[in-house]
């Protein structure tokens, strides 16, 4: 199975890859723009992405350029900290972090869209430390993407390029190498699937 070709998601050049997706269609295209108002305001909230999957899924929260916490809409240069089941990162103090480098809103007569891409970074709150804090390399990325068109609202996780991270101390090279083998055999895209599905339940909190 090839990746999917979608605009603004990065191109798959190696590693491993994944294309995670949810729809839900509603009875008008009035009650459908309704819903990704609301939609929006989750797909910005990171910090209660959690709640949608329960307590055993990953934790995000945002943090800004400085690498200070922050609750507001994301903006590019900011880092957000997740909190993954497993072992610790230990560059990453304990987390595993990702830099927003793309934020993309297309709205037209057909489909209006928000995409985020992220990349591993190191611990911005580390700043003598330049070791990755992240299983995978700083190569990969993950795409966030909700969108509306019609009657139907999508959220969709890309996962592209993504290769165990051995820009990292040797127990955090074992660490990043067992997850990010989990990751490429499947079990992340789990815990994405349950976040894509989770946005689109309106049913939760």
């Amino acid at each position: 199975m090839k990746p999917k070709k979608i605009s603004g998601v990065p191109a798959q050049q190696r590693g491993g890859f994944h294309d995670t997706e949810s729809l839900k269609n509603f009875d008008s295209p009035e009650k459908a723009a309704e819903k990704f108002h609301l939609l929006k305001e989750r797909f910005f909230a990171l910090g209660e992405w959690k709640s949608y999957c329960g307590k055993g899924s990953a934790d995000f929260r945002l943090y800004d350029s400085a690498g200070n916490p922050v609750q507001r809409i994301p903006k590019i240069g900011d880092f957000i900290r997740i909190d993954i089941p497993g072992p610790p990162d230990q560059a990453g103090k304990g987390f595993d972090w990702v830099e927003i480098t793309k934020i993309v809103h297309r709205n037209d007569d057909h489909e209006e869209s928000i995409l985020i891409t992220s990349r591993p970074c190191s611990n911005p709150q580390e700043k003598d430390n330049r070791y990755i804090a992240h299983f995978y390399s700083e190569k990969a990325t993950s795409t966030f993407l909700i969108s509306h068109s019609g009657s139907t609202l999508k959220t969709g996780i890309y996962g592209r390029n993504e290769s165990p991270n051995f820009n990292a101390k040797l127990m955090d090279k074992i660490r990043n190498l067992m997850i990010a083998f989990g990751g490429i055999l499947g079990f992340s895209k789990i815990q994405w699937k349950c976040i894509a599905d989770g946005l689109l339940d309106f049913n939760s909190n």
